[in-house]
């Protein structure tokens, strides 16, 4: 199951980025392998609207099965939830320490998006 986790730098020490289709990166992060590679995001980061559902397009065409990230908007859960990739949100802290959360099993999926769209 590869994990993607929005972030503004390529590096495992890096912080969550605050806004899923804003990320600059996303850590595509394998368990089986424990390796890690980044998709960049550059192409949706300054789009006036729908930054959200392009970033899900990404890491959805990255292979990934789930979202990690501090917040999901509507219209981006609702297009990972299509696709049927689990989207566990409230995530503070580093890359790593997502992961770390997830393996641990110390987060659960949400049910609905934690943020209205287009907030900044």
């Amino acid at each position: 199951m590869r994990l993607a986790i929005p972030c503004n730098e390529q590096k495992l020490t890096a912080l969550l980025g605050p806004q899923f289709g804003r990320a600059a990166f996303f850590a595509i992060y394998d368990p089986d392998s424990r390796t890690v590679e980044y998709i960049s995001n550059s192409q949706v980061v300054n789009t006036p609207s729908g930054a959200g559902v392009q970033a899900a397009r990404h890491i959805i065409d990255a292979g990934a099965a789930a979202l990690l990230s501090a917040h999901c908007g509507p219209k981006a859960f609702r297009a990972l939830q299509a696709a049927g990739i689990p989207v566990y949100v409230g995530l503070t802290g580093t890359v790593q320490e997502a992961i770390d959360k997830y393996n641990s099993g110390a987060i659960q999926p949400a049910t609905n998006a934690d943020v209205e769209g287009h907030w900044a």
